[in-house]
């Protein structure tokens, strides 16, 4: 992180899994943490366990795919003294797997790229000029099922094939403020939100990896750290993938 260990960083979708363990860990190291969850009881169980490890934690309830809401967030978060740093992790990811892409319903497939890559945008928008006056970072949560193909799931895919590209436009846009935005893309991790995964897909991935064994999400934190921290202060653009060696791009 910055030498400013105040530095506020807001992480989408943080009430549980990945995203809470991100702002654990953002926490753990000295930043303030702003858990922008969508369903408020996850919320709270969210950011009471933070609060448990000593963790400095703000809570603003938010739905990324709806602009009011994610402009309150902005207004909420300029109140505690600006973004400097955004995590995008919120997504759709429970259930929404298991059809070939010739059977997924138009609404569903709308429905996954709305809140993955419109709410992506949305809430980097809103956030924007906060981040800009703090000359902060931008980490944009993807997928090696983007790289890889993942059958079965092509909306999900081709909204964080979308991230991917997104942030790579981001990144030019922001440069000359200073504002970096960079994407990591995890593997198939045990969360919450992957429960309904079948087995023989955790099986795939765990015996396709270099790294042999099942993905947490302290796997993926330090790699989120690291792309908001001044080591990568010349860092941007770019996609980092972390699952243990199964795609190599």
């Amino acid at each position: 992180m910055s030498n400013d260990s105040s530095r506020l960083i807001v992480v989408t979708g943080a009430g549980r899994g990945l995203g809470n363990a991100i702002a654990e860990h953002l926490g753990s190291i000295g930043a303030r943490v702003v858990v922008a969850e969508l369903h408020p009881e996850v919320a709270e169980r969210g950011c009471a366990q933070l609060v448990q490890l000593g963790i400095h934690v703000h809570r603003v309830d938010t739905d990324v795919n709806d602009p009011a809401s994610v402009a309150r967030m902005a207004a909420a978060v300029q109140e505690l003294g600006g973004a400097a740093g955004l995590v995008n992790n919120a997504a759709l990811a429970d259930g929404v797997g298991g059809l070939p892409f010739h059977q997924i319903e138009v609404d569903a497939f709308d429905r996954v790229l709305s809140v993955n890559v419109r709410g992506t945008w949305l809430v980097s928008r809103a956030l924007y000029p906060q981040l800009a006056a703090h000359r902060g970072a931008i980490v944009n949560l993807a997928s090696d099922a983007a790289i890889y193909g993942s059958p079965r799931l092509a909306h999900y895919v081709a909204s964080k094939g979308a991230v991917v590209a997104l942030t790579r436009s981001m990144a030019r846009d922001a440069g000359p403020d200073g504002v970096r935005v960079n994407a990591v893309a995890p593997g198939l991790t045990r969360v919450e939100a992957t429960e309904t995964v079948p087995t023989e897909r955790y099986d795939l991935y765990r015996t396709g990896r270099a790294l042999t064994r099942n993905q947490t999400p302290e796997d993926v934190t330090g790699a989120v750290a690291f792309l908001l921290s001044d080591a990568a202060a010349y860092v941007t653009g770019q996609t980092l993938v972390v699952d243990g060696g199964f795609v190599m791009p």
